[in-house]
């Protein structure tokens, strides 16, 4: 069995290369599937084995991820080669520009690496609780989508309990900034007060749930929701005294904000650069503060080139979460120490499973010989022979029949061979010597 993970994150690659990686929410099922089929073929089309192979992903701001577990044939090497291709085909890239930027880790590596972000330390937000979260649902929609066996579904259940334990027993989410607290912060670089702006936010995920949450705290001037469907907008702007408007009526709004903060699924950007360019022209060049937080991204990166445009990205916020890092290192050694110990229990898990097809043969085996004995005993109890005597020749046949595969073994082997063997069969038959 091959278990693997692929991927980039917002450390291995740019914002620009991240965003042509995305899968859009709605696709992640098909992919999945996609996965499956391109893991079960050969390069001429046929069929590796007739074992479905496993396969979940993962897509968030900051990271693309494919987790599989191959049972094709082939080395580990060649099964990250194919689900590094796999990516580039996708999403019909060069597979020689995504290749750099992609880690792949396999076995335990991959293992280690799920536990960790699910923990939250390989996160931009060191510690931050929104991956666990992200991490669920692609489990979830993996499974819809057929692509979890034994292996991934043993993998992210042991996951989220590792994360679990995490944050029990350490402080690891403890004086952690999030991207929202870190959007206020640079807001408040921008503007004396956040109280007297007007603050926009486009979506209603949990994202801009969040934002709005610590936007709210200081008391905007006003605060405003845009959505697509006015009815889930006006649900979540009611919990912050806010208003809705409608996304598609956005360009006739955008002027009266000060503050934009966006996060939605959408694959394509909706606020333009032309969109932009007429509100700050009706604001007579009043500065705006915009924080793009989705990935694709929202804002056509060119509105940052505005000089009267402050235009952040999830990566711009980058530097800003740091903050704190050192006070949590102590939590991260604790952390890291959990998930090491945790690692080795699943890498024992799969070697234990590694034996379950050996374990089976053996078994059909007993069962057949004893099948055999039991057949000539029940003939011997047919002639009327002694029930004792038949018990003799049952007891001895078993044994016999046990005994005769080792004792082969033992009598051809030579050399170091028949070294290990010696000291092996004691061991396996419990022995004295």
């Amino acid at each position: 069995m091959q278990l693997l993970a692929v991927g980039l994150n917002h450390m291995t690659a740019p914002l620009a290369l991240r965003e042509k990686v995305a899968f859009p929410a709605d696709q992640i099922g098909q992919a999945v599937t996609s996965a499956r089929e391109w893991f079960g073929q050969t390069r001429d089309g046929g069929l590796i084995s007739g074992l479905p192979d496993e396969a979940a992903i993962l897509s968030t701001c900051n990271r693309t991820e494919l987790y599989a577990a191959s049972h094709g044939v082939g080395d580990v090497a060649a099964a990250i080669d194919r689900s590094a291709h796999f990516l580039a085909h996708y999403h019909q890239l060069p597979y020689a520009d995504l290749r750099p930027h992609l880690y792949t880790l396999p076995q335990d590596s991959a293992v280690r690496h799920a536990f960790r972000v699910a923990s939250g330390l390989d996160s931009m937000v060191l510690g931050e609780p929104q991956i666990l979260g992200q991490m669920k649902d692609a489990v979830r929609q993996a499974d819809a989508a057929g692509g979890l066996g034994t292996y991934l579904h043993q993998l992210f259940q042991r996951t989220f309990a590792v994360a679990k334990e995490v944050r029990s027993h350490t402080e690891i989410g403890a004086h952690s900034v999030s991207m929202a607290a870190a959007a206020v912060r640079l807001a408040e670089r921008i503007f004396d007060t956040i109280a007297d702006q007007h603050v926009l936010f486009i979506g209603a995920g949990d994202m801009i749930t969040l934002c709005a949450t610590h936007f709210a705290a200081h008391n905007p001037r006003s605060l405003t929701i845009a959505n697509r469907t006015l009815e889930r907008g006006e649900e979540l702007a009611l919990q912050f005294n806010g208003q809705a408007i409608r996304l598609a009526d956005l360009p006739d709004h955008l002027a009266r904000f000060d503050i934009v903060v966006s996060c939605t699924a959408s694959s394509l950007p909706i606020i333009g650069l032309g969109m932009v360019e007429r509100a700050i022209k009706a604001r007579r060049r009043k500065p705006m503060f915009m924080v793009d937080l989705a990935v694709p991204r929202d804002i056509e990166a060119e509105v940052g080139r505005l000089a009267d445009v402050f235009l952040y990205t999830v990566d711009d916020l980058g530097a800003v979460v740091q903050s704190g890092v050192e006070n949590r290192q102590a939590a991260v050694v604790q952390a890291e120490s959990i998930i090491e110990t945790r690692v080795q229990s699943f890498m024992h898990w799969m070697d234990t499973r590694a034996m379950v097809p050996l374990i089976q043969d053996l078994q059909e085996c007993g069962e057949a010989l004893r099948q055999i004995e039991l057949e000539r005993a029940k003939k011997m109890l047919a002639r009327g022979e002694p029930i004792d005597a038949i018990l003799e020749s049952l007891s001895k046949g078993l044994t016999a029949k046990f005994l005769h595969g080792p004792q082969q073994a033992l009598h051809q082997a030579q050399g170091d061979e028949r070294t290990r063997l010696a000291r092996l069969l004691p061991q396996l038959f419990r022995t004295k010597r």
